[in-house]
């Protein structure tokens, strides 16, 4: 490490840190393990750390670092914004130190031999390590995913035992935000461990109320939508948002067939939405109405061939009978 450019200080929950600009060697440095985004992203086994070799194949890969962060840094001589390193563990910056490391094994690796870094005291605790972290990706650039978030949260409630109420004003969020962040979280670790590309699916399952009655009747009610989510038997997650809701609504056999698997989940949608679930009927009769309304279709229909009218008023009497039916139905008795 070459000697200090400068001292400055970081301020973290009261207390001022200080901290020095330095031009570091970045063969020395490590990815840090705890990072969320690379938690999320490396992290397979929550009881096995990955390698450092792991960790820089992974990040060498995303589309992040390769078409943004490479060109970026090469076209700019460097770094635009310093890494942030305790000791020789980078605890913010990890993509750019995996950018650096791609452009050292060019032809001008020599250029990319030290890289600009602001240096923490060893004495940084991770406690603060962490609550720095998410004052940088969730208070400041709010750049990371949920998954993320809710991993840095879940560490942090689990972990170093911090409440929600303290969270709270660490984070910015909403008491009942980290709530379901932290529980859909522990929920994917039980159920479907380090895979951050579902997590829509578990965040629309466990959001709110909805499936409430229906976990009641079925104990094992999240166990077999987890089971469909991994056979893509529910293939998207705006599906699960969309759809599932209208299953539970409707109940009965519609509910009962699906989660015993007679029925799969494309028919149970079909089913709901015949017995109509989601305002299914009412969409319909107002999508016809609306199309009736139209002043082009009335000049259509006039300036059709005699034959046609014919065939057309036919229909339209047979409607007219129909709609006369429903609407006796739909009359309130008295």
């Amino acid at each position: 490490m070459t000697e200090s450019v400068n001292t400055d200080f970081i301020t973290i929950r009261g207390k001022e840190i200080p901290v020095r600009a330095a031009s570091v060697k970045q063969s020395s440095l490590r990815f840090y393990t705890e990072n969320p985004r690379i938690y999320s992203t490396v992290w397979k086994d929550p009881e096995s750390e990955p390698t450092q070799q792991e960790i820089l194949d992974a990040l060498s890969k995303m589309e992040h670092v390769r078409e943004v962060l490479v060109p970026s840094i090469k076209q700019n001589g460097g770094l635009i914004e310093p890494i942030l390193i305790r000791g020789s563990v980078v605890l913010e910056g990890n993509s750019r130190l995996a950018a650096y490391r791609l452009l050292s094994q060019g032809p001008d690796a020599k250029k990319w031999e030290y890289i600009r870094a602001r240096v923490l005291p060893d004495s940084l605790s991770e406690s603060q390590v962490f609550t720095l972290l998410g004052e940088y990706h969730i208070v400041g650039k709010k750049d990371w995913q949920p998954y993320e978030q809710a991993g840095y949260l879940y560490r942090r409630f689990t972990g170093h035992k911090v409440s929600e109420k303290e969270l709270q004003t660490e984070v910015g969020l909403s008491p009942g935000r980290i709530r379901h962040l932290i529980q859909t979280y522990e929920f994917m670790q039980k159920h479907d461990p380090g895979n951050a590309s579902r997590w829509s699916y578990y965040d629309e399952l466990l959001k709110g109320t909805r499936f409430d009655a229906a976990r009641k009747l079925y104990p094992k009610f999240d166990e077999i939508i987890v089971s469909k989510i991994h056979s893509s038997e529910i293939d998207r997650a705006v599906d699960l948002r969309d759809n599932l809701p209208l299953i539970v609504k409707t109940g009965g056999n519609t509910l009962r067939k699906f989660l015993t698997g007679t029925s799969n989940f494309e028919d149970a949608v079909h089913d709901a939405k015949q017995r109509g679930a989601g305002d299914y009927n009412f969409k319909k009769i107002n999508a016809f109405r609306t199309w009736l309304a139209d002043e082009g279709v009335e000049e259509g229909l006039a300036g059709s061939p005699a034959e046609e009218k014919k065939r057309l008023g036919f229909e339209l009497e047979k409607i007219q009978r129909r709609v006369k039916s429903l609407l006796s139905r739909l009359k309130p008795k008295v």
